[in-house]
């Protein structure tokens, strides 16, 4: 039986404000499988964003067990973490964070080499997720010059080159309209299932969390699983 790639158990994170304490976190379990797609759901302020954070190994401050794909990361020091983000999980963003200077295929090709490809291998790579993408004819266009969509769609690309086992979502499409965030949500859900991968995607769209294949919601602190329509 395949062993989960995150296994969250009895997850906290408490923060001090104006002397008060606030119970963001009160005892999260959560599990996703090997190729699995979760929405994560929650109006803003729910903690979506603390706990996808908590599962990155972003940040500490964190009670409970963190398990990434068999890894005990609770346990870890920062190089070990670190190494955890490396090799496992890749990250999108509400806002792309790609680099300015660089084109759209190098901004993918980069954190290849830093994971240690050699730039051959990345740039392939980079092509074949890139053009899966729509995009191409825009490898060499800057950031200033791709659209919002386009944009997000390069950070897409950034966070599937190397292969993580899991890509951690947070409100992917949130800086976009409705209809190229349908567009670039579907194409990310396709992308990542044809690699493969696992999925948390933190998102308050109710719609478009139906397209994953399984809901759960923040609520007072902890995740409900959530009933899909149709189910």
């Amino acid at each position: 039986m395949n062993e989960p790639v995150v296994d969250i158990v009895g997850l906290t994170r408490s923060f001090e404000q104006g002397g008060v304490r606030i119970d963001v976190l009160r005892g999260v379990d959560l599990a996703v499988m090997p190729g699995e797609i979760v929405a994560l759901l929650g109006p803003s302020g729910s903690g979506k964003s603390t706990l996808l954070q908590a599962t990155g190994l972003l940040e500490g401050g964190f009670g409970g067990k963190i398990g990434i794909a068999g890894h005990n990361a609770s346990q870890q020091g920062k190089d070990g973490r670190a190494a955890l983000r490396r090799d496992h999980l890749g990250f999108v963003y509400q806002f792309h964070h790609l680099l300015p200077d660089f084109n759209a295929l190098e901004n993918v090709v980069l954190p290849q080499m830093i994971a240690g490809k050699s730039q051959a291998e990345a740039e392939e790579r980079a092509r074949e997720l890139l053009s899966a993408l729509g995009l191409g004819e825009r490898l060499e266009h800057r950031p200033s010059s791709l659209s919002g969509g386009e944009q997000q769609r390069v950070a897409v690309a950034r966070a599937l080159a190397n292969r993580p086992q899991i890509v951690l979502a947070d409100e992917p499409t949130g800086n976009l309209d409705e209809s190229t965030a349908d567009t670039v949500l579907d194409q990310f859900l396709e992308l990542v299932r044809g690699e493969g991968s696992a999925a948390l995607v933190a998102t308050h769209n109710e719609r478009l969390a139906q397209s994953m294949d399984r809901v759960v919601r923040l609520h007072d602190g902890k995740l409900e699983e959530v009933q899909k329509h149709g189910d």
